[in-house]
């Protein structure tokens, strides 16, 4: 393991400011974290009609808990309650829902069909009765929830968690390597796009139907909505071009709009991205090695492990010109170089040890959505990356909206730990450091073994399951 200096060790402001100095991560905060309702976390913002009543918002968490046919479980149901407890007013999508049943990420994913509409929107009544009953009748009027419609992609599992049965958008020269692609079976064509895409508007429509106020079209982590953006070899209507690589995006977005008035639309993406990484010396990750340049990175600047945002600046243009208002800044890929987009000291069972501090990947994320914001600031930015900050995330979360860097900040594994920390800032609540994320990667393990996500290390109700136990031992055999 990297002797890199946990964050829990870090206990007063000057600790903390002298490590960021000494591992050379701009990476402001506040001393002193303010209560609502002075604090900035604690100020509404408006979106078209609606009022979004502060600043925390809650990425989309799967949990590999659904049923067959793609339906929520009791699992699925609790999580969706923590998020109505959790206080945050933004709930960006949930979770990723499938728009049909090849597109699942696992056999376990929620997908959105019209007999799956009525518990789907049960899970979101769920989630606002529990936000009701905690902080009061009508607390529920200025939360905004979507819902993340998605397909996998290239890392599509829909019948056996274990298997791969990918659909890609082009021959990728590493990818297709790595996760055992060697023909042309697996790729879209021009009319199976337009295909999908008319599922895509008919999931919005449903999304509508089960009380949505607005879906994501998902445009990140190496899914397929993601991997057209480096479409740059494909041929025909959806590659090459920038306005090909995009054609995917405008034309669900034209089909929304024609067909479900009135129904809000955000997008989340990965803003730039790197070559995959493999484990190397000590099993610390490095990049995959490619010669000549690597042009396959939406928002890469050609070396593999760099950024240029000249093309993610021109996708927010496009945002803007779509009257798309939310827009939600993540990076890369879980599958192929999760240290730049979910920074963590200990991986999951099959990746590597970080390569950096991953202080460093925070820093990177922060200060990069600022400049994104920045180009184009009529937009409302949702962050990502802040839950390795743990006990510093509400001195970070507070500057960062304070200062205009970004408009909401968002948590995902954090809430599956801590799904009260927005609201304990907020009314300034001692921090219950026991709960904070430490970022042990068993909510992604779990998965990556077959079983159901959530908190293991933290959560009573995982560290008590039968699956508790059986994650344990792979965990045991992963060390050996």
């Amino acid at each position: 393991m990297p002797d890199y200096k946990k964050v829990a060790q870090l206990r007063t402001a000057q600790q903390f400011r002298d490590h960021l100095n000494e591992i050379g991560a701009d990476l402001p905060f506040d001393e002193d974290v303010l209560t609502a309702p002075e604090s900035p976390l604690a100020q509404p913002v408006q979106v078209g009609d609606a009022t979004i009543g502060n600043r925390w918002c809650i990425l989309p968490m799967e949990g590999w808990d659904g049923t067959a046919d793609g339906k929520p479980t009791k699992n699925t149901v609790r999580r969706w309650q923590r998020f109505g407890l959790s206080g945050a007013k933004l709930i960006w999508g949930g979770e990723a829902v499938a728009v049909r049943h090849d597109g699942r990420a696992n056999p376990n994913q929620l997908t959105m069909t019209p007999e799956n509409v009525g518990p789907i929107a049960e899970l979101r009544q769920a989630l606002v009765d529990a936000h009701e009953e905690r902080f009061g009748s009508g607390s529920s009027d200025d939360l905004y929830i979507g819902l993340q419609l998605t397909h996998s992609g290239r890392f599509c599992r829909p019948n056996d968690k274990k298997r791969l049965e990918p659909r890609t958008a082009y021959r990728h020269p590493v990818l297709d390597g790595k996760f055992g692609i060697t023909d042309d079976s697996t790729l879209l064509s021009d009319d199976d796009i337009d295909n999908l895409i008319e599922y895509y508007i008919q999931a919005a429509k449903l999304a509508q139907q089960a009380g949505f106020s607005w879906v994501d079209l998902k445009h990140c982590h190496g899914y397929l909505g993601h991997e057209f953006l480096s479409a740059i070899e494909r041929p025909g209507r959806y590659g090459g071009s920038f306005e090909n690589r995009t054609r995917f995006l405008r034309n669900i977005v034209e089909g929304v709009r024609a067909e479900v008035p009135g129904l809000g639309l955000g997008v989340r993406v990965s803003a730039w991205d790197w070559i995959a990484f493999r484990p190397g010396v000590d099993n610390i990750g490095e990049p995959e090695p490619y010669p000549n340049g690597y042009p396959y990175a939406f928002g890469g600047d050609g070396t593999g492990t760099g950024i240029d945002l000249a093309e993610p600046f021109k996708f927010l243009d496009l945002l803007a010109e779509l009257n798309i208002p939310l827009v939600c800044i993540t990076v890369g890929s879980p599958y192929y170089n999760p240290h730049i987009m979910r920074p963590a000291m200990f991986p999951p069972s099959d990746g590597y040890l970080p390569p950096e501090d991953p202080l460093v990947g925070v820093a990177r994320q922060i200060k990069n959505a600022a400049l994104l914001k920045q180009h184009r600031p009529e937009l409302l930015y949702a962050g990502t990356g802040y839950s390795y900050l743990q006990e510093w995330l509400p001195n970070v979360a507070q500057h960062v909206v304070r200062e205009g860097m970004i408009d909401f900040v968002g948590l995902g594994r954090m809430v599956l730990s801590y799904p009260d920390l927005p609201a304990d800032v907020l009314e300034g609540n001692k921090m219950q450091r026991k709960q904070f994320c430490r970022t042990f990667s068993d909510c992604t393990t779990g998965p990556r073994n077959g079983l159901v996500s959530g908190c293991y290390p933290l959560d009573e109700f995982y560290k008590e399951s039968e699956e508790a136990a059986i994650l344990a031992e792979i965990k045991k055999q992963v060390a050996l």
